[in-house]
């Protein structure tokens, strides 16, 4: 992918995001990995969005209404009834028939033929990134740790633009995946390991992913 097509899909998805409604309310957005590391063309764009959970649903009724007509469970509870009503066409389940979040997000945010990875949680990106690292060590799961190498470019209704600007230029210094890692506590060698599952990991994806995390 392109860096330029990359990085315009971001404003894309902030935009969308600013303008609403989305499934769920979007916090922030960050870019990690390839993109920001200001590598051109790039393998995979990927993005990651903390979300808020919709505690107490925003329209009881339009569960019943959206399961006859769609399959779907859940809708006016999992995910926004004013989204799923402006945005039918994106309504994603589960395995379980329910409506998943982050599903719904990678259908309305991402073109489904762009190399593009979507990681949706309710935690902030670097509390995630020490959570999922924590985790693939305890259990050798290398590849489920996040890459750390992230720009914030949108919190809370702002956009981080003069970020974005530093994005466009490569302005924003990154050390090796590997080194990241030893940054934050992870011995040499393991750190190596781990960069080399996420690589073999990464190569197996394509067109557009999502993954949802709730911490």
């Amino acid at each position: 992918m392109e860096r330029e097509a990359a990085l315009d899909r971001v404003e894309a998805i902030i935009d969308a995001v600013d303008e609403g409604p989305t499934p769920v309310p979007v916090r922030e957005v960050w870019v990690y990995g390839d993109v920001a590391l200001g590598l051109d063309p790039i393998d995979r764009l990927d993005v990651y969005v903390t979300k808020d959970l919709l505690m107490r649903g925003d329209d009881a009724d339009a569960a019943e209404s959206f399961e006859r007509s769609h399959g779907v469970k859940g809708v006016g509870r999992s995910v926004s009834a004013e989204w799923a009503r402006e945005h039918p066409e994106h309504l994603r389940a589960n395995d379980a028939g329910h409506a998943a979040p982050e599903k719904c997000l990678a259908a309305q945010l991402l073109p489904e033929d762009e190399p593009v990875h979507l990681e949706v949680c309710n935690a902030p990106f670097d509390q995630n990134v020490r959570q999922r690292l924590t985790a693939g060590l305890d259990r050798e799961a290398y590849e489920q740790v996040l890459d750390p190498r992230g720009v914030q470019l949108y919190a809370e209704g702002r956009r981080a633009t003069e970020t974005m600007a530093k994005l466009r230029g490569g302005e924003l210094p990154f050390p090796t995946l590997s080194g990241a890692l030893e940054m934050l506590g992870v011995e040499d060698a393991e750190a190596t390991a781990i960069a080399d599952a996420m690589a073999t990991a990464r190569d197996r994806q394509e067109g557009a992913t999502v993954r949802g995390d709730v911490v």
